[in-house]
């Protein structure tokens, strides 16, 4: 039966108070006063009476009571992703960005996040979160989302986005999702930042499939493809590495085109 002690019921008001979905035993010692090991127990108890999840050793989940009967709940995976980095450097990227920001019509059953210390993959309860390390000095373009009504996550900016799928296409499902969502929200990409950004990621490859987006989905100018190709070098690359390495090359982006541009644009209108 899903019933409520005193000390329990104290848990769960402050918790919900708190507006935190992940929560661990100092939580609860903070909550009640408790010592680890009667904490300990109580969140034992509360997961044998169906009360509480257990998502990874010392981060449990409340159990919301309008799901009657059912014991298992995952929370909201960005903000269960973003509790578990707790103080380290990190921000929702790469195909989960995308969701957030409206630039992807496929579900995403993957949440990533860019992190300067990796963690171990979370896959609990069909609830599959991973983590891409960077550098701290990668750590830039990032604002603020709601990810729930009472949590806020950070997230790469629009730009951020659109340079982390060129940088890594296998982590948006491709160079045509991460075309096709640059499209889709080309009204309010800055080409200003998105020139910077892909320079200050150093990346050849990065440069080079952002000089062939800009013009395959008009964005920016004549200055900006200046920028881009001032930093050009001979060596070619693949526009999308997940793709078989065939196709013609362009000189203008010293890119070997592995993806049909008729299809590209197909896929825009979908």
């Amino acid at each position: 039966m899903k019933t409520l002690g005193p000390q329990t019921a104290k848990v769960v008001e402050v918790i919900h108070d708190r507006g935190i979905d992940l929560f661990t035993i100092a939580d609860v010692c903070d909550i009640l006063g408790l010592q680890p090991k009667a904490a300990s127990d109580l969140i034992r108890a509360a997961i044998g009476r169906g009360l509480v999840t257990r998502m990874r050793r010392g981060n449990f989940l409340l159990v919301p009571f309008e799901l009657g009967s059912e014991t298992v709940y995952t929370g909201n995976p960005y903000v269960v992703g973003h509790r578990l980095l707790g103080d380290r450097p990190h921000f929702v990227s790469h195909n989960s960005a995308m969701e957030l920001h409206g630039m992807t019509t496929q579900p995403q059953f993957i949440v990533r996040f860019s992190t300067t210390r990796g963690l171990r993959p979370l896959n609990e309860h069909g609830v599959e979160i991973r983590f891409i390390v960077r550098k701290l000095e990668h750590m830039f373009g990032i604002i603020e989302i709601w990810a729930t009504p009472q949590q806020k996550v950070p997230v790469s900016d629009v730009e951020r986005t659109v340079i982390d799928g060129l940088h890594e296409p296998a982590y948006v499902g491709g160079y045509a999702e991460i075309d096709k969502g640059a499209w889709m929200r080309r009204g309010d990409i800055d080409p200003d930042k998105l020139t910077d950004y892909a320079l200050r990621l150093g990346v050849g490859a990065v440069i080079r499939r952002l000089g062939f987006l800009m013009d395959s989905c008009d964005i920016g100018g004549e200055r900006h493809r200046d920028v881009l190709k001032a930093h050009l070098t001979p060596t070619y690359s693949l526009l999308d590495p997940v793709m078989p390495k065939d196709g013609p090359y362009l000189s203008r982006w010293r890119l070997q085109v592995n993806a049909d541009p008729d299809e590209l644009k197909m896929a825009r209108s979908t």
